[in-house]
């Protein structure tokens, strides 16, 4: 009515011979010849767009990523990324996949749209690590996996994956630090993972869980795993980014998925000792007794055979200070088994050095899909 009453006053005016300069403008501007004033037109020359650019690294990166909708066999239900790796096998976190082992259900959703269901092949749940695989041929390319232990504090990376459902998402940051042993996938039970994360400003909400951290030149360096909240750690929990993702390291990641591709398990790196969580002194001090009696130097173990003894304390793992029982944790699960590592220990007083050939934790009896 507004709309209309103006032009109805402007007519007036007209037939009454009182029209004013403006209005003769107005009526002047409505015939379309000459509207007296124009914006330019845009230019009709491609942007020209970088291959390392973000634009250019997402287009090369978004093919291969996927979203996953899992279902569990008790009806509870979630969505998170992954990636598509050589032979069409997509990596993913445990997390996002684990209710679906028990009789559940997962399906891919591609960049283009179309979908298809999955298995799961085989998941890890101590490094977070989980394999999936479509139940037909895909068209989506793999994604190169990079090298991690090159990456820097300060490297420019780029995140993709569904947050909140959200497909092809891509956000973007840098390297905010590195060897941060976090939790991931749970707090409890074998739902427990402790990783040596790749921390990351790019930012990562619940459903980023399984996707890529890559970097310049598209490559793959971390999975995108956990994230931190002002309420505490944040796997499951609905809260947003804070600027605090940590993402697992790809050099790991390609160990366990090779092994969760071709056994369907993942073996655990370890050296064979019982840590003393009441220790409070620098380093980590290596049990003197355990629970039950057990040996808290496992008998001809990677320890043991190194020459540390109950009651030494661990400072350095291969050049890389320890300062309590996760940073040994996460330092030891980045190696894998049969790899070589310096250890600086103290045994009565006196500083030693020892090299650790790393071991493995037996497997599970158990297939964990």
């Amino acid at each position: 009515m507004g709309l209309f009453a103006a032009l109805a006053v402007v007519i007036a005016l007209v037939a009454g011979g009182v029209a004013s300069w403006g209005t003769f403008l107005l009526l002047r501007s409505s015939g379309g010849t000459d509207p007296g004033y124009s914006l330019s037109t845009p230019s009709s020359q491609p942007i020209a767009r970088p291959p390392d650019s973000v634009a250019g690294v997402a287009a090369k990166v978004l093919p291969s990523v996927v979203s996953l909708e899992v279902k569990g066999g008790s009806g509870s239900a979630g969505t998170g990324s992954g990636f598509v790796i050589k032979g069409g096998y997509i990596v993913t976190n445990n997390h996002v996949v684990a209710v679906a082992a028990e009789g559940g259900a997962i399906r891919v959703r591609f960049n283009d749209r179309s979908s298809i269901p999955a298995s799961i092949v085989g998941r890890d749940p101590n490094s977070d690590i989980a394999v999936v695989k479509p139940s037909g041929e895909i068209r989506a390319p793999e994604l190169p996996l990079g090298n991690s232990d090159g990456v820097v504090v300060g490297d420019p990376v780029i995140a993709v994956g569904s947050p909140l459902g959200l497909r092809g998402t891509v956000t973007t940051g840098i390297v905010s630090s590195l060897n941060r042993p976090v939790e991931a996938g749970g707090t409890t039970g074998s739902d427990y993972a402790l990783i040596n994360a790749i921390q990351t400003d790019a930012a990562i909400n619940p459903g980023n869980s399984g996707g890529p951290l890559v970097n310049t030149a598209g490559e793959v360096i971390g999975v995108n795993s956990a994230i931190a909240t002002l309420g505490g750690t944040a796997i499951g929990q609905q809260s947003g980014s804070i600027g605090l993702g940590f993402a697992i390291p790809v050099n790991q990641v390609r160990r366990i998925a090779q092994e969760l591709v071709a056994t369907g398990t993942a073996r655990t790196s370890r050296i064979g000792i019982s840590i003393d969580q009441s220790y409070q002194g620098q380093g980590v001090r290596i049990a003197t007794r355990t629970e039950g009696g057990a040996a808290a130097v496992t008998p001809g173990g990677p320890a043991d055979r190194a020459g540390l003894r109950p009651g030494d304390i661990i400072l350095e793992v291969g050049g890389q200070p320890v300062g309590d029982s996760r940073e040994l944790i996460v330092t030891i699960r980045s190696r894998a088994p049969g790899d070589k590592v310096s250890v600086r220990f103290q045994h009565d007083g006196q500083l030693r050095t020892a090299m650790v050939t790393v071991g493995a934790a037996p497997a599970p009896t158990d297939h964990p899909s």
